[in-house]
């Protein structure tokens, strides 16, 4: 599975080829970027423009793409089936290119039945937020590098909305789950943004890894080499962007992090590097690849435990 879906990715971005990044335009933006801390980078406001229709949430997206399909944040509402005192809402960030939301609406039912209202947002270019005549996801992760950091910032600034919201709706207490590309952005809201409990799996921990090493992103590697770019440019970002780079403000301990034997897009090294510098958060361990269905079997029965 993880062979077949690493050249399915790699060929969408070979066909995106010339929207990679220039050496001259990231520097720019590393050079603009370098004077902001966490805070600033991922400031939000309070909704607006929202609107409600069945179980879909919209309001304007906080920060605005080259694609108006992208302007409008979305998320889907799933309430509990019985009610829990105190209140507790559970998000589930989906992975990097997600297409079906079925699997997450069987995930939503089985904890509606526990008390837990359930949030499934759709992440900038996902879903309903495809821009016309590209895959979902296809632009949120591609060689062009400054489009990547801001759709991270997009991502973590639209959830942190969110979770203002829920909280304003009565939640007391908010867990997140994140899978891949989605447990990344979890791992950069965890910095600034203050929750009850949290589950990554198989989150993007070493970004250098990932954009120049890992099979997910042999083309994205091959591109930006090309043009004189490197891990090191990377490293001028990660104050904002790494998950390593700076530690979560909720309880290490009400953190758990999944990782996969055989998973060579976020290797389980890097996922144990991230609970020792998160010092009390807690590695799982499952046997697969970095595509499967035992991670998230795992982070239920956490859930089921909370």
């Amino acid at each position: 599975m993880d062979a077949i879906m690493c050249v399915m990715m790699n060929w969408i971005q070979w066909k995106l080829r010339k929207e990679a990044t220039t050496q001259a335009l990231l520097e720019a933006y590393l050079e603009e970027s370098s004077a902001l801390d966490r805070t600033q980078f991922f400031d939000v406001g309070p909704m607006e423009e929202m609107s409600f229709s069945q179980e879909t949430i919209e309001w304007k997206s906080p920060s605005l793409s080259a694609h108006a399909e992208n302007h409008r944040a979305q998320a889907l509402f799933f309430p509990a089936i019985k009610k829990s005192s105190p209140q507790k809402t559970l998000i589930i960030l989906h992975a990097l290119m997600s297409a079906g939301n079925q699997g997450y609406r069987k995930i939503a039912a089985r904890l509606n039945a526990q008390g837990w209202n359930v949030l499934f947002p759709y992440l900038p270019f996902h879903y309903a937020r495809t821009p016309a005549g590209y895959a979902s996801g296809a632009l949120t992760i591609t060689a062009d590098l400054v489009r990547n950091g801001e759709t991270l910032r997009q991502s973590v600034r639209e959830i942190r909305q969110l979770i203002h919201w829920t909280r304003a709706q009565g939640s007391e207490k908010m867990m997140i789950l994140g899978t891949s590309y989605g447990a990344w952005v979890a791992a950069l809201l965890l910095s600034v943004e203050p929750v009850e409990a949290a589950i990554l799996l198989q989150p993007i921990v070493d970004i250098g890894y990932t954009t120049f090493e890992s099979p997910i992103a042999l083309v994205i590697g091959q591109l930006l080499r090309r043009r004189g770019i490197t891990a090191a440019h990377l490293d001028h970002h990660a104050h904002l962007t790494a998950p390593l780079a700076a530690e979560p403000l909720c309880d290490p301990k009400k953190i758990a992090i999944i990782g996969a034997t055989y998973d060579s897009v976020s290797p389980p090294r890097y996922l144990r590097q991230l609970c020792e510098t998160w010092r009390g958060s807690s590695y799982h361990e499952v046997k697969q690849g970095h595509f499967g269905f035992l991670a998230m079997e795992q982070a239920l029965k956490l859930i089921e435990h909370y």
